[in-house]
């Protein structure tokens, strides 16, 4: 670490990995096919509803055969091809794939407009895409006449991926040998469009090296999750994007550590819970609206049988469980002491396995990332049994620049820099990250180079954070979304977003005030936590435009602002609130893909609300 002026400004760990100097991603399944071949890699869901294993060997094969199709269809090293497609095996099949041939493979969200999509395609200059089904097609085909690069669209669900397996059968299996051969760690892997709040999405041009300095490091930093301390093969159910780095990284960990990978295309909550039921998995890639969703929906089944005062002590209980965890990793506590260990053990089987049985019964770990978790939420899971690995990280660092080291949580921080990562803190708070996993640049079309971005080695995040004095990071909000008041005072809206999104009642928020004389804040309501909330009250009559007059409600949601106004000052407080009636979604154009608000595009569509809240 190093301080300037009794400040940590500066933070860096070592490497646990050595970096890689030959090869490519494209080597992973073939190493494992020849150094554990019977080692199950991942489980594939069958039609019935039952999870089939597939061994390394399998998969290998499968990559093999889909990498030849590729070749016979005139596919040549360096083109871009696109998917877009839900979490699908299909999505990591051909991944691997077209990597084994030397291609780019770029990503696009599945949920993506026409127009983010030809432009995806035109920038990255994609010679193929490969869509899901007919949704995307619809999306994608009427946009061809303005692909003139476009050669090949493809659709799993009429059968593509046995047509490439099909066509490749002629093609001998030197060819691809060959291709994966003159791969190195510095040649392009991939090119992720940032969704952007603002703008057109630039291109993230992450190389195989990028990817092997961010799994490898942690694969060693995350021992019990990635490798498994208990009886419990380690296995993880992904149903995050695999057009989001977050999702892809833990793909790309998973098959590197041979750790048995399933894919979950659905959200929804009830298609969801069935999946993760059947696969079981023992650790989790989640963001926080995830967790926060598991952790209400708990809390609404427990007021529909009249046992909230129960659920909340046994919330309280864990809450003081894991923070006294906390203390003791750290030498700053004796532990639980024994009645909090008899409280824990009355509400394991009531509460808290309850909760983990919603995530398969078998989850003792969780990986959280996309946007700040809070310590309420962190220290329930690590008191209900589920410790909470928080981490830090963009699209330019290949995921995690930093996670909560083992047998070392903070909670409410993001963990120390990942090993081979040094985190800076500049002079106007902004965090300046350097590692191995920071992306070569963001993609030129016109040169198809990469263009640095870095000064001096450090990337430049356009968050704002602070380090401890232990070397432990928090982010505290974006630098372009700090709010000047009128007044001159400045807030960072992100602390109270996060607290009030936690709520049951909400679902998005954003704080304005920007040259305003007090800050305010635009709500909306969460589908789920509202409904329970009317079947409660016996509301279900009321039509959303009284609703969000409703004295009753607005009382609710009022105790929930001033709870978040007790994180900041009187002059960061929230004075005002309006409950909107409409929901924020990425389909209404008020979300990115990975959840963030478009600031400019809600305050443009709900200006006549925004103006009421400052009206005398």
């Amino acid at each position: 670490m190093i301080r300037m002026g009794g400040v940590v400004r500066e933070a860096s760990v070592p490497a646990l990995a050595r970096p890689v100097r030959r090869g490519s991603l494209a080597d992973i399944p073939f190493d494992n096919a020849r150094e554990a071949p019977a080692d199950v890699v991942l489980g594939r869901k069958q039609p019935d509803g039952s999870w089939r294993d597939m061994s390394a060997a399998e998969f290998a094969a499968d990559v093999l055969a889909v990498a030849k199709g590729l070749v016979a269809e005139g596919l040549r090293p360096g083109d871009r091809i696109a998917i877009m497609s839900r979490t699908t095996y299909e999505w990591t099949l051909l991944d691997f794939a077209s990597w084994a041939v030397g291609l780019v493979t770029v990503p696009i969200y599945p949920t993506s407009s026409a127009f983010q999509t030809r432009w995806i395609l035109q920038d990255s200059g994609a010679v193929a895409c490969a869509i899901e089904s007919a949704e995307q097609a619809r999306v994608v085909s009427p946009e061809r006449q303005n692909l003139p690069d476009l050669a090949h669209l493809w659709e799993f669900d009429t059968g593509a991926v046995d047509r490439l397996r099909a066509v490749g059968r002629k093609v001998p299996d030197e060819v691809v040998v060959a291709r994966r051969s003159g791969l190195a760690p510095e040649s392009v892997a991939t090119l992720i469009y940032t969704s952007g709040t603002t703008g057109r999405p630039k291109g993230c041009v992450l190389t195989h090296a990028n990817f092997f300095a961010e799994v490898d490091n942690a694969i060693e930093l995350l021992h019990p999750v990635f490798k498994s301390v208990s009886k419990d093969p380690a296995s993880t159910l992904l149903f995050l994007p695999l057009a989001h780095v977050f999702g892809r990284m833990v793909a790309v960990g998973c098959m590197r550590a041979r750790v048995r990978l399933g894919h979950a295309p659905s959200i929804a909550t009830e298609e969801l819970l069935a999946d993760l039921a059947g696969f079981r998995p023992t650790f989790l890639l989640a963001i926080p609206y995830v967790l926060e969703k598991v952790y209400n929906t708990g809390r609404a089944t427990a007021e529909r049988m009249g046992r909230v005062a129960s659920f909340d002590r046994a919330a309280r209980i864990a809450r003081r469980y894991g923070q006294a965890l906390e203390a003791q990793e750290h030498g700053m506590g004796p532990g639980p002491g024994l009645g909090l260990r008899a409280a824990r053990k009355l509400y394991d089987p009531l509460v808290y396995r309850r909760i983990r049985a919603a995530l398969g019964g078998r989850v003792t770990y969780a990986i959280c990332g996309g946007s700040p978790l809070g310590r309420t939420l962190a220290s329930f899971y690590a008191g209900a049994g589920i410790e909470i690995f928080e981490g830090y990280g963009l699209t330019e660092t290949t995921a995690a620049a930093t996670v909560t080291p083992p047998l070392k949580p903070r909670l409410g921080t993001v963990g120390w820099p990942l090993p081979g990562t040094g985190v800076r803190i500049a002079d106007d708070g902004e965090v300046l990250l350097r590692g191995g996993q920071v992306f070569s640049g963001y993609w030129d079309h016109e040169r198809q180079v990469a263009v640095d971005m870095t000064e001096r080695g450090w990337f430049a995040t356009g968050d704002l954070g602070a380090l401890d004095d232990d070397g432990y990071l928090t982010i505290t909000g974006r630098k372009k979304d700090i709010i000047i008041t009128s007044v001159g005072k400045n807030v960072a809206p992100a602390p109270l977003e996060d607290w009030l999104r936690a709520h049951p009642l909400v679902g998005q928020c954003m704080v304005v005030g920007d040259n305003r004389p007090y800050i305010t804040a635009l709500l909306t309501l969460e589908p789920d936590g509202l409904a329970h909330w009317l079947r409660m009250t016996g509301k279900q009559d009321v039509p959303m435009s009284a609703l969000v007059e409703d004295e009753e409600l607005r009382g609710t949601i009022q105790k929930a602002v001033d709870e978040a106004n007790r994180l900041v000052s009187r002059a960061e407080s929230i004075r005002r609130f309006a409950i909107l009636p409409v929901d924020f979604t990425e389909a209404g154009g008020h979300l990115t893909p990975s959840l963030k608000l478009k600031r400019p595009v809600v305050a443009r569509d709900f200006a006549k609300e925004m103006e009421k809240l400052y009206e005398r």
